[in-house]
């Protein structure tokens, strides 16, 4: 039910020149600072404005200064006539408007690059309010982002992008996005997201989606009142308390975060109203989404941060991002060193979550380490609400908040079973380099005694000492395997798994016998090698002893 309306022949060569001539206009041979990247970009038209809007969120690929001029970006424009308004919805939804609606306001609450906002009532009385798109739209974005497509593929080719970061890569994410969120049936379906996992979250609200008048180009959702959230003084004399939203508001926001991996991934103060003692959050359409794994990374690395362990950050840096194998770990160790001593010192309570994050970014840009699309995200929105909070309050942390978040969860938020799985996959993978032990010993002797061997390393009688080292890397096998029956069998103890023997489950009983005759079998046999060393070793003392 979309309008797609046809744009005119020959509109691609116009539009390109249209692009050139734009960009000659601004005399790019000169330079292009960030004032000046941001006026290409609006003068670039509304694809363009929103492809710049998702980039400001991409510090992995623009400097810090160039992120902050476009999320400046201006997205108000002049609205559109109502008359053709009033063609589009009648096109999607295939009846007059009177059938529809007893009332429907000619003038937008809101007119954007995209689309302009209109409230109305439905023929039950309901007060809705109807977000639609500007027509000719969605074929203008296929034609823009085909010749920025076409401009990233020559850049790349020529070297002028380095190759340091895909950029053709980064397009095609960015270019996914805005279509996602140009598709009002992906916002409807972001909202209903959104409302589940908030349900049981009183003071959090969003606006019903009317699935029935949704399209892909129009989208009705229930009006929503209240105040702006940065209009401070309406909201004091309304009897709110500022203190009390900023908490409420942070702690919301770091459970969209770290509990449901779904955030509204650009809360500026006119995507939240305050209304009927809630929070209401009204426009859904950019989400930012975190995989389970990249979840369960960022709460490590908040983990890491606070225990101050640059061991364990590199670590998960180097886990979350993408990067070659020509990392210099010494020296992303060295920066990720001199990031905590200057964090180090900060009270918690008074760290700016969003400056620590840029600087780990920046950090990953030096080290050619590419975050994903989610991450970076994440980092625009705690920037974002950290300004919104400011506001309400300035003594507001959310980097206090995140702590007891993530630091000092209760026993019901402990997961069992995913420490399981990680410490099943970590003894999975030592037991199988260990048992490769052998083997890899063996190569690398024969290797030494035929004389190809790089390592500087005589052996002198060396049937002896390569006999001694088997019996080593066999024992130190079996103290794996032992080690991780052991393990195992504890985790399966805990379970209600039958048959049980001696009341543990079988499965756990034989495992524990099975550790027990092996290690026992292992401290055996080093008894006897002892008691066997012990009874060859020549005794000399003294003359005068004796």
């Amino acid at each position: 039910m979309s309008d797609s309306k046809k744009l005119p022949r020959g509109y691609r060569r116009r539009r390109v020149r249209e692009i050139l001539g734009i960009l000659s206009k601004h005399n790019i041979r000169e330079g292009i600072t960030p004032e000046k990247f941001r006026a290409i970009v609006e003068e670039l038209g509304p694809v363009f404005v929103k492809v710049g809007q998702i980039l400001s969120m991409r510090q992995d690929v623009l400097p810090e200064a160039y992120c902050q001029a476009l999320a400046k970006l201006r997205t108000d424009v002049a609205p559109l006539p109502f008359q053709t308004i009033a063609e589009v919805l009648e096109s999607a939804y295939h009846q007059p408007l009177r059938r529809i609606f007893t009332r429907i306001d000619h003038e937008p609450l809101g007119s954007a690059s995209i689309a302009q906002v209109h409230r109305a009532v439905l023929l039950d009385g309901t007060p809705v309010v109807v977000k639609v798109q500007r027509p000719g739209i969605d074929e203008t974005m296929k034609i823009d982002l085909s010749i920025l497509s076409q401009l990233t593929s020559l850049l790349q080719r020529t070297g002028v992008t380095g190759d340091v970061i895909d950029f053709k890569m980064v397009l095609s994410e960015v270019a996914a996005t805005a279509r996602q969120e140009m598709d009002f049936m992906n916002e409807g379906h972001n909202a209903e997201i959104f409302a589940h996992n908030n349900s049981d979250i009183l003071y959090v609200d969003c606006p019903t989606i009317f699935k029935h008048y949704t399209t892909s180009n129009v989208l009705m959702m229930s009006y929503m009142g209240g105040i702006d959230i940065d209009d401070t003084d309406h909201l004091v004399a309304q009897g709110y308390d500022l203190e009390e939203i900023a908490v409420k508001l942070v702690e919301n926001y770091i459970k969209q975060i770290v509990d449901d991996a779904f955030f509204q991934a650009d809360p500026h103060p006119g995507n939240i109203r305050i209304h009927d003692g809630k929070i209401g959050w009204i426009d859904l359409g950019m989400m930012g989404t975190l995989s389970r794994r990249d979840c369960e990374l960022f709460r490590e690395a908040i983990s890491a941060v606070a225990a101050q362990d640059i061991s364990a950050i590199k670590t998960v840096v180097l886990n979350l991002g993408d990067h070659t194998d020509k990392i210099d770990h010494t020296r992303l160790y060295a920066d990720l060193s001199d990031l905590m001593d200057e964090y180090g010192s900060v009270n918690i309570g008074e760290m700016s979550l969003s400056e620590f994050l840029q600087d780990l970014l920046h950090i990953c840009n030096e080290n050619h380490i590419q975050m994903p699309q989610g991450i970076t995200m994440l980092v625009r929105g705690v920037m974002t609400i950290e300004s919104v909070v400011a506001r309400l309050d300035p003594n507001a942390s959310i980097v206090s908040v995140m702590q007891q978040h993530i630091l000092e969860p209760t026993l019901k938020e402990l997961d069992l079973k995913t420490t399981a799985k990680k410490l099943s996959r970590s003894l999975l993978s030592a037991g199988t380099h260990t048992l490769e032990l052998p083997e890899n010993l063996n190569n690398l002797s024969k290797a030494a005694l035929k004389g190809q061997s790089k390592i500087n390393l005589e052996l002198v009688g060396s049937e002896a000492p390569i006999k001694q080292l088997g019996k080593m890397v066999n024992r130190l096998v079996l103290a794996v395997i032992t080690g991780a029956l052991l393990l195992s069998s504890s985790f399966l103890a805990i379970t209600d798994m039958t048959p049980k023997i001696l009341g543990i489950p079988a499965l756990a009983f034989f495992g524990y016998l099975g550790a027990l005759v092996l290690g026992g079998g292992t401290l055996y046999s080093v008894y006897r090698s002892w008691r066997t060393k012990k009874k060859r070793r020549p005794f000399f003392f003294p003359k005068e002893k004796l």
